[in-house]
């Protein structure tokens, strides 16, 4: 008897160390992920580099060299991807004049931003989803806008991954707008996103969150000769520029200084981008960015938007920023051989993972509420439905407040929720999810009296 109930034991624990977690993907965007191609993606990195320089001050009088020609290709490409989007991906050259600003812009030019734009099929979903990269890069002097800089890497990784996402996507409805965007200034100071950022806001666009690529196609670093293609870094800030007053004082007292709109949307795309893509780590790291360093991205978040910056793991100094040459054995500058397409496809996928997943999810939840009126050692949850979209159900999340990410995810139609969890010792959120799974991102509760 007692052998048979040891059996039975190491059994159960054997099967329950063993149990597979369902992972629930939506086959829509997983088949999308699939079409990715790293053999695409070489193509078009080989093409702009081909383009011998795309410093933003480089000429743009010709159709084979400098920053002109490359953005007159990448407007190209985009309006053949148009042709299979029944009408609704439209594409143009966002220019504007840019005068001399004692920094990095020595003379006039024309700055231009390539910008596609995927139409939502709602028309009462006023809802936009930005992914950027930034088509311009530089050599070692930021201001020579002559001689040769491959600039593959930095950032034609990220404008080519811009473009990938757009070609796979484009064949595709969603109910939420999409804008792909290659910018130029990146390296004059973000000139190019301010430009649209400063748009964006002067004209009241829904702006839901932008994913902006910038370095992301190499998989080794110099000085600790790490290898690594499984790591995609995610940088968000903790706090917007807005939180201030009032505000601020109500974050300090609630103790969600790790809670803005950036953090929350770095969270999501980790969770999301390993649901849908196999192999790869999606690695936070709480700042807006590297020191010394910046990227588009924060033009949006100075203006109040929550944006991220997607960075590869690994960063080789030898290779960005540099003049090509040879020195003591080390080869310096930006070259395409240096590039892991498969790992630049991963990375791309990361991307289509989360536009889609948010575009075709409901909005977000309404007056999301935590009730306060009373001491317990429970959670009383209330919310209302979505504006635009239709939610199946809500994700009730529950995390420790020391916890990087959210631990569990509830399941509910109702739009109320008693949890048996203190909300002294927990964060919570909600989402809105759909009938194909897609959620919204989370929304914080505010206090409910």
């Amino acid at each position: 008897m007692k052998s048979c109930l040891f059996i039975f034991l190491t059994v159960l624990l054997y099967t329950s160390a063993n149990a597979q977690v369902i992972v629930k993907k939506d086959p829509e965007i997983d088949a999308m992920i699939k079409e990715i191609n790293a053999d695409s993606l070489k193509a078009n990195m080989y093409k702009l580099v081909s383009f011998g320089t795309r410093n933003t001050l480089s000429t743009q009088g010709t159709s084979t060299r400098g920053i002109g020609a490359a953005r007159q290709w990448i407007l190209s490409r985009f309006n053949d991807y148009a042709k299979q989007s029944a009408g609704r991906l439209t594409a143009f050259i966002d220019t504007v004049t840019y005068l001399p600003d004692g920094k990095r812009v020595n003379r006039p030019i024309i700055l231009g931003n390539v910008v596609a734009t995927l139409k939502g099929t709602d028309p009462n979903d006023h809802r936009i989803f930005i992914m950027s990269g930034h088509m311009d890069n530089m050599r070692t002097n930021v201001m020579d806008s002559i001689g040769d800089a491959p600039g593959a890497d930095d950032d034609g990784s990220g404008t080519v991954a811009v473009m990938e996402c757009a070609r796979v996507m484009s064949k595709h409805a969603f109910p939420a707008t999409i804008i792909f965007v290659t910018v130029a200034g990146e390296e004059q100071g973000l000139i190019g996103a301010y430009y649209m950022a400063k748009k964006a806001k002067k004209e009241n666009w829904a702006i839901e969150a932008v994913l902006n690529n910038d370095i992301m196609g190499s998989n080794n670093s110099n000085e600790t000769n790490i290898i690594d293609n499984t790591k995609l870094r995610v940088f968000s800030e903790g706090l917007s520029v807005l939180d201030t007053g009032k505000i601020a004082m109500q974050i300090r007292s609630l103790g969600l200084e790790n809670d803005g709109r950036s953090r929350q949307l770095a969270r999501y795309i980790k969770e999301v981008g390993e649901r849908y893509v196999d192999n790869m780590q999606v690695v936070m790291i709480y700042r807006n960015d590297r020191f010394l360093r910046g990227g588009d991205h924060t033009a949006f978040v100075e203006n109040g938007y929550a944006g991220v910056r997607f960075t590869e793991m690994n960063e080789n100094f030898t290779r960005q920023h540099q003049d090509v040459r040879t020195e003591n054995g080390i080869t310096y500058g930006d070259l395409p051989e240096h590039i892991d397409f498969e790992y630049l496809r991963k990375n791309s996928g990361v991307n289509l993972a989360n536009l889609s997943n948010l575009a075709k999810a409901p909005a977000i939840p309404e007056e999301v509420k935590v009730e306060v009126k009373k001491l317990s050692n429970t959670t009383f949850l209330t919310w209302k439905a979505p504006k635009t979209g239709i939610a199946k159900g809500y994700y009730v999340l529950i995390r420790e407040t020391t916890s990087p990410v959210w631990q569990k995810k509830i399941y509910t139609t109702e739009i109320e929720y008693r949890l048996p969890y203190s909300k002294d010792n927990y964060f919570f959120a909600v989402q809105s999810v759909n009938e194909s799974g897609n959620e919204s991102l989370p929304v914080i509760p505010a206090v409910g009296r």
